[in-house]
């Protein structure tokens, strides 16, 4: 159903896929910005991007599960740090490479932007999704 693409002449990703290819007819899912807010819509890890990752991981499991998927089944994803430092980025990525999204390893591009929508923000992850035969149907 998916299959993930190393390209051998290209410099090969840490943690990703060059590209994920989804059959014809597979239903997938695009999930809005998952954004390190609280169920209250309390800002988590307040000038900490790692707590934030996590966070912005933990609620977009949430929006896997209310799809019927799950991180095995992320095909892309686009992580959106507010930093200029790879550092910065590179710790936000470690979080994301240990929550299973790289399991498959998925497609995913990590950027580094100006300012995000939440005061405070400072992470936050798109994705798309294979929602799985059979599963919410």
């Amino acid at each position: 159903m998916i299959r993930r693409v190393i390209v051998p002449t290209l410099f090969p990703p840490p943690a990703y896929a060059h590209a994920s290819v989804v059959e014809a007819g597979t239903r997938l899912a695009f999930l809005a910005g998952s954004v390190p807010l609280d169920a209250d819509g309390g800002l988590v890890g307040e000038g900490d991007p790692v707590r934030q990752a996590r966070q912005v991981i933990a609620n977009l499991e949430e929006q896997l599960r209310a799809v019927g998927s799950d991180p095995g089944h992320v095909v892309a994803t686009d992580v959106y740090v507010v930093s200029g430092e790879p550092a910065v980025l590179s710790a936000v990525w470690e979080v994301v490479e240990a929550s299973g999204l790289s399991a498959g390893p998925h497609a995913s591009t990590l950027i580094g932007v100006a300012c995000l929508g939440y005061t405070g923000q400072l992470v936050e992850i798109t994705a798309t999704a294979v929602v799985p035969d059979g599963a919410g149907s």
